[in-house]
This record gives structure tokens, sequence and C-alpha cells, in this order.
């Protein structure tokens, strides 16, 4: 007979999506014990870890919130401190937060065929002293990055350098930017970000990138939401609103990839508008096709605006050695610099870093076919959720953890303990399970992320409607996830 676990499912990470699979969990599993391990000192995962000036949200709010709590202000894109602050509502609403054990910094994860169980070993960061827990499910939330250390590439002379050294990750809360001048190196959408509010705090803010982004405005508010506030339901207008938004973002990537030619001069129009003529557009024109990468949104045209007020400059140029005053450019122009920002990405780093084994023995993650996007080849017992790159990462959250609890259900009224994603005769086909993007920071990690199948539920599809359709309407049972009991 099998022991009884300490819980039914431990969930690693109080982020984004293990909040949201603690709240699945709560409403549909209501019988079920849980734990979630997380290794800081508070929940929110990434809009806790983040701190550096105007971090907010790169997808609109109606699909970045959850399904089954609705966000109720009026910025299309939120801060983080809003974030963070629904994220810990929802868990107190949703009972999760007295389920959370901070501190935890899980290392090894170890399934027991003989007693169909998981054993998550992890260290209490308080006092380092370790400890572990077994549980009949686990669910790996801890996202996708290393909350250790961000990429830094090894510029020529970076020591030399006499001010400020800053990474965005870990950005320092008693820097002082007035009167500064700061130089942001990178494009991507923290960069983007970083730019206006830098000049808010009273730096001239230089963005230096080595290739233009795809940068889009867009409105500060939802026009249409504002108009119905207070006339229909506030749940109402954020279903409206969320059914609007996931059929508009499906519907410009579908034409980026089916007329990319035409997509393109139709988000250089727009650049074109907000620059007004003030500055060469060929600073905001990518050698690469719409959704290639993904796009970077800014409210209200923010970045544009300080732009065109000449407070801050956007030079596309490539490094050639770090001076103790500044940047020496490829082009010979020096830029002077009292503070330099690296916002140069991510380090990939999946599930944390955790040592997983199967029955001691150690395997590779990216040795597994990823099953609907949310659990692995041969990995017993197990979902990892991960959200969409071309749209809100929590669409494909909610829907993921949603698919696992039923799949829970389902083992329960048949009497399974075990359920595994089977991928023989499975042919591997190409990319990963970031789909077809290709930022700097996925082709990186490439080596470290599970693999995909040719088709059918072995497919990422990063689509909403064949997702849901897939995880919420059909059949738990296929020829490919067995159960055992």
């Amino acid at each position: 007979m099998s022991k009884k676990p300490d819980f039914d499912v431990l969930i690693m990470g109080a982020g984004l999506s293990g909040i949201d699979a603690a709240c699945h969990l709560k409403m549909n599993c209501p019988n079920k014990t849980y734990q979630v391990l997380e290794r800081r000192a508070d929940l929110g995962g990434t809009w806790d870890l983040f701190k550096y000036p105007g971090i907010r949200s790169d997808s609109d709010m109606s699909t970045f919130g959850f399904s089954f709590r609705p966000w109720n202000g009026d910025s299309v894109l939120a801060d983080g401190v809003e974030i963070k602050s629904y994220l810990k509502e929802t868990a107190d609403e949703y009972g999760v937060t007295e389920n959370i054990r901070f501190r935890s910094k899980v290392t090894k994860a170890n399934w027991s065929s003989s007693d169909a169980l998981w054993t998550i070993t992890f260290v209490d960061e308080t006092d380092n002293s370790e400890h572990t827990k077994t549980a009949q499910f686990v669910v790996v939330a801890s996202g996708y990055y290393d909350h250790d250390e961000g990429y830094q590439p090894d510029f020529p002379g970076m020591k030399s350098f006499k001010g400020d050294w800053v990474h965005p990750q870990f950005w320092p809360e008693d820097l002082k930017l007035e009167g500064k001048n700061v130089v942001v190196i990178g494009s991507g959408a923290t960069a983007v970000t970083l730019i206006p509010s830098l000049v808010g705090e009273g730096a001239h803010a230089t963005m230096l990138q080595r290739s233009p982004s795809y940068v889009a405005s867009v409105p500060s508010k939802d026009p249409i939401s504002e108009k119905l506030r207070g006339k229909v339901p506030d749940k109402l207008i954020y279903k409206m609103s969320r059914v609007r938004n996931i059929a508009l973002q499906r519907s410009i990537y579908e034409l980026s990839k089916r007329a990319p030619k035409t997509m393109k001069k139709f988000f250089l129009g727009m650049v074109d508008k907000q620059l007004n003529d003030k500055i060469d557009i060929k600073h905001f024109t990518p050698s690469y096709n719409p959704w290639d990468q993904r796009l970077c949104a800014v409210p209200g045209g923010d970045l544009f605006k300080v732009l065109r007020q000449g407070k801050a400059e956007v030079v596309t140029d490539e490094i050639e050695k770090v001076t103790a005053k500044g940047i020496t450019l490829k082009s010979g122009r020096n830029l002077e610099a009292d503070v330099i920002v690296s916002a140069t990405g991510l380090k990939l780093l999946l599930g944390g870093g955790v040592h997983i084994t199967l029955d001691g023995e150690p395997i590779s993650l990216t040795d597994r076919l990823t099953y609907k996007g949310v659990m692995l080849s041969g990995v017993p017992n197990t979902a990892v959720i991960f959200g969409y790159t071309n749209s809100s990462w929590t669409l494909k959250a909610d829907i993921a953890c949603s698919y696992f609890t039923r799949v829970i259900n389902h083992m329960d009224k048949t009497g399974k303990r075990i359920a595994v994603p089977n991928s023989a005769g499975v042919s591997v086909g190409e990319g990963n399970i970031f789909g077809a993007l290709d930022s700097g920071y996925i082709r990186r990690g490439k080596d470290m992320l599970p693999q995909q199948g040719e088709s059918g539920v072995w497919r990422v599809t990063h689509n909403f409607f064949t997702d849901y359709k897939m995880l919420e309407k059909q059949p738990i049972k296929d020829e490919f996830l067995e159960f055992s009991a």
C-alpha cells in the first residue's frame, strides 16, 4: 500500500503561475491539500523581484489578469506595484497565502515508482536547514529564468567604468538619478519602459541598441471600459474586454505571420506618426519580421514623447569599449554616462534549476517532449506551467492549471494514482516550448528547454482558441496519457 503523502500537491513558486495553480486547486479540487514552496520572502515572483523604475506589464491587463478574478483597473498596462497588489489580494481571497512556505528553495525532486510519490527537498534559507516533503502531484510554477543572475555580456573595459553599473533585475533602491546621464543598453521591453521613467526622475536617458525592436503605442486607459464603468457590472466589462483583446492579439499575430511585409508597413506607419519627423525612423526599423520577437508596447506613446521633447535619445550602434566615463561606440562616438543600465535580458533557467530524478536516476528536461503544453513525456504526475510568448502569459497559465485539476479529478473518479504522458513512437519536431519566438534569451538557453513533437498534443500552438478547446473541453483520456493504480 502506498504511503500517505504530506500533501496531495506541492507547488513550486508563488508568482503568478503558482498562485493561479493554487486558486484552481481551491476551486476545482477543494478536498486536496497543498503547499506552495517559495524561495523569496514574499509572493509575486517577477513582480516582487524586479524594482526598476516604471516596471509594468507588457500585456493588457484584461488578459494578464486571472480569468476567475477580474482586474477592475482602467490601466491597459499596469505597473508592478499594482500587479503585485492584485496577486496578493487574489492569494488572500482564495486562502492561498496561508499555504505558502516562504524562504524555501527547492533543490531536488525525486519520483518513487514504488510509493507513487514525489519527494521534494528544499532548504529553509532562514537557517539553511534542509527539509523534505512528499506529494502525489507536483506543479512547477517557478518560471523560466534565473532569479539569481541576469544575462550580462562581457563588454570590453567594463571594469574601468567609474559610475554605477546596474542590471534591471537588481535595481539599487538608493540609486539617485536626478541630473545624471544614464545610458540604457538594450531595445526590449525593459529598455523602452525604463527610458521615460528615468526622464521622469530627472535624468537624461539614452537608449543604446545594437538593433531596433518593434515598438507599438497603446492607449494608457481602455476607452471602452472607461465609458462602461458604472453602467455595466465590472465582471461583464472585464469579460468583454478580455474576449475582445484575446481576439485582437491573435489576429495581429496571425496577420504578422501571413503577411509580414504588410504588417511591418503598418507598425512602422504607427511609429512614424509618433516620431513626427523629429527622430530618424531607422532607430525603430527592425531587420526581422513582426512577431519573430516579442512586440514592445508603450502606453500613451510615453517613449516617443520624451524622445520628441529631446529629454532622451536613441542611438543605434555597437559598443567598441566601456571607458571610465562612459561608452565608446564603433562609429567613434563617445556616450558620457554617470549610470549604465545593462538591460540585456534574462538568463534562462527552467524550474529554478531543481535536480530531478526518477527512482534516483537523473533526467534532463531537454530530452522530454511537452504534452498539451502542460505535462512532460515520461514524467509522472507533474505539470509545468508555461504561458504564451505571443500573448498574455496568464491566458495559458489559467487553462493549464485548470486542465491539471481536471486530470487530478479524473484520477480520483477512476481510482488511479499515476498519470504519465507516453511519447513512444512520436517524432520530435522543430523548436521548443517557446514556439517560433527568436528572442536572444531563448537562443541562448534553447539547449535546456523541453522539445516539441511534430503535431497534435505534442505541439505547442501558442494559440488560446485551440488550447482552450484541447485543455478545457476535450476528454482527459487519450492514447498518450497513461493512467495506472
